[in-house]
């Protein structure tokens, strides 16, 4: 299994569609909407977050993250003089627990102790996720209600 990265591009805009509403499925799944409602739901907040992401970090990486040639999730990350901030990493719900995430946030680690940057990432409170970052050395320092902001710090 080969796992690489490739930039967003504007072809990519249904895929990345089907992305965000995985993150979205069980929240979906309690609601008694319409498939037209959920649709609609989806296309408003998915152009929401995107337009957020692309206004507030335009010198951000959008990167598909790519199992062989099939795309499997995305990977948008931040990084400055002193971060990595990983602004959302998802991967597709069949291709869970495979090691996919955990190999591209141990790359993202091993950057930051070559350099010395501290790694971020804002976690919602009620997502799985966060016992793989506790278990990659992230510690929570904040929490807002909703998320939990985790932190690695460099190793030299």
């Amino acid at each position: 299994m080969t796992i690489t990265l490739r930039e967003v591009m504007a072809e990519d805009e249904a895929l990345l569609r089907e992305i965000y509403a995985c993150t979205r499925a069980a929240e979906l799944a309690m609601v008694p909407w319409s498939d037209e409602q959920r649709e609609a739901f989806l296309r408003f907040q998915f152009d929401a977050q995107d337009s957020h992401y692309r206004s507030q970090f335009p010198k951000a990486s959008y990167q598909l993250i790519l199992k062989n040639t099939e795309p499997v999730g995305r990977l948008y990350v931040l990084r400055d003089d002193t971060e990595i901030r990983i602004l959302d990493i998802t991967v597709l719900p069949q291709y869970r627990n495979a090691g996919i995430g955990t190999s591209l946030i141990r790359d993202l680690l091993a950057e930051a102790d070559r350099s010395g940057k501290t790694v971020t990432i804002w976690v919602e409170q009620f997502n799985s996720s966060q016992a793989l970052f506790q278990r990659l050395g992230f510690a929570k320092i904040q929490a807002d209600g909703y998320s939990d902001l985790f932190e690695y710090r460099a190793r030299k």
